[in-house]
């Protein structure tokens, strides 16, 4: 598998499953309609983990532009490959989320709240307030990158011999996202990944949904620019701090 496909199918994997668990929990009708902020917080951190598991190994599963970017700006990940990783992101994004709409079109139908329905494929601030949205998604992106920036394979003894944890080395950065979501999460709906966002918020404008509303298009560039923001400043305090 190729790393632009890794990212791909990565993506994917990640909104499938995070969009989907925001699905099940939103839309009306379904097993799981509300059950609430820990159902979704806990899918996202999974899906995170299902998309490392698969991705990892061939792309080192950045999923993620902001991950990407800053990791570039540490110096961790050559600038030459950002753009082929952030398109083949936006990709398994857009992808991921036509299928959450193919699963639950039944669910979206009867789902009468525009709203709703588009906090599926994409976030919302609880309070809009501009700069407070933006520090919220700059800070949470800027935990995900720069703990990222720290992590480290086991070792054990002096000769340095790596603990192979096998899948379940995907598990810390499962936990960082769900960490982020648990704590940060309640003011925007922590995106902290452009592709995660903008994806489906694209795929919610063209797909031909029962109630549809706008896409709140005057909000969208928030989890675009924040986590960018977030990742830099990560990356410049890690290299600050080498």
């Amino acid at each position: 598998m190729s790393a632009f496909t890794a990212e791909v199918i990565g993506t994917f994997l990640l909104i499938l499953l995070g969009c989907g668990v925001t699905a099940n929990v939103v839309l009306k009708d379904t097993k799981g309609h509300n059950s609430g902020w820990i159902v979704i917080t806990t899918g996202w951190g999974m899906a995170v983990y299902v998309a490392v598991v698969v991705a990892g190994p061939y792309s080192g599963a950045h999923i993620n532009p902001a991950v990407t970017l800053g990791l570039a700006a540490a110096g961790a990940f050559p600038w030459a490959d950002t753009g082929l990783y952030v398109l083949a992101q936006f990709i398994g994004a857009f992808l991921g989320a036509f299928a959450v709409w193919g699963i639950y079109k039944d669910h979206f139908d009867r789902t009468e709240d525009p709203g709703m329905q588009l906090a599926v494929f994409s976030t919302a601030p609880a309070i809009r307030n501009t700069m407070r949205n933006l520090l919220s998604e700059v800070l949470g992106t800027f935990v995900l990158v720069f703990t990222v920036l720290y992590f480290t394979d086991a070792t054990l003894g002096n000769e340095g011999t790596v603990i192979g944890l096998g899948s379940l080395g995907a598990l810390p950065v499962a936990f960082l996202v769900w960490a982020i979501g648990l704590s940060l999460g309640g003011t925007t709906g922590y995106a902290i990944n452009p592709a995660r966002d903008l994806g489906p918020r694209i795929l919610h404008s063209l797909a031909p949904i029962k109630h549809k509303g706008d896409g709140d298009w005057g909000y969208s560039w928030i989890p675009v620019v924040g986590p960018v923001i977030g990742a830099v400043l990560a990356a410049l305090l890690f290299l600050g701090l080498s």
